[in-house]
């Protein structure tokens, strides 16, 4: 990995937290939601497809793989 995907990566982690912390203070959580930040960082790390632009292996299954 260089040195630029790196440092993009990073700052995409940071982004996530930052913006899930943030959304959860707003909702006036009295503690930090774990599970929903381990997701925010999932999610900036494997962001899912646009609109109708295929699904991820996890969401296939026996009825949509054709």
């Amino acid at each position: 990995m260089e040195m630029a995907d790196v440092t993009d990566r990073r700052q995409a982690i940071a982004t996530a937290i930052s913006a899930e912390l943030e959304r959860q203070a707003m909702a006036g959580a009295a503690r930090i939601d774990v599970e929903a930040l381990a997701a925010a960082v999932e999610e900036a790390l494997d962001p899912a497809p646009p609109a109708n632009e295929g699904k991820r292996p996890s969401e296939l299954n026996a009825t949509n793989d054709d």
